[in-house]
C-alpha cells in the first residue's frame, strides 16, 4: 500500500514538474515577445523624435529666414523712403 501511495505521490510531483516547466517555457515566450514589441516601439518612438527634430530644425531655420527677410524689408522701406517713397493706401487707387 504504501509503495502505491509512494508512486502516486511521484506521479504527482512529476506532473506538476511537467506543468510548471510548460508554464515556464510559455512565460519565457511571452517575455520574448513583449521584448521584441518593446523593442519595435522603441524604433518607432527614435524615428518619430528624429522626424521632430528634423521638422523643429526646419521651423527654426523658416523663422529665421522670415525675420531676416523683414529686417531686409525694413532696411530697403527705410530707404525708399529717405529717397521720398510714400506709401499709398489700398482704398485710394
Amino acid at each position: 500500500m504504501d509503495k502505491n501511495f509512494t508512486d502516486l505521490l511521484a506521479e504527482e510531483l512529476k506532473l506538476r514538474e511537467e506543468e510548471a516547466a510548460e508554464a515556464h517555457h510559455h512565460a519565457d515566450a511571452t517575455l520574448l515577445e513583449a521584448k521584441k514589441l518593446a523593442s519595435q516601439y522603441q524604433k518607432e518612438s527614435d524615428k518619430c523624435n528624429s522626424g521632430m527634430d528634423t521638422c523643429e530644425e526646419a521651423r527654426e531655420r523658416a523663422e529665421a529666414a522670415v525675420l531676416e527677410q523683414k529686417r531686409l524689408t525694413a532696411l530697403w522701406e527705410m530707404r525708399a523712403r529717405q529717397r521720398g517713397w510714400k506709401l499709398r493706401n489700398a482704398n485710394s487707387r
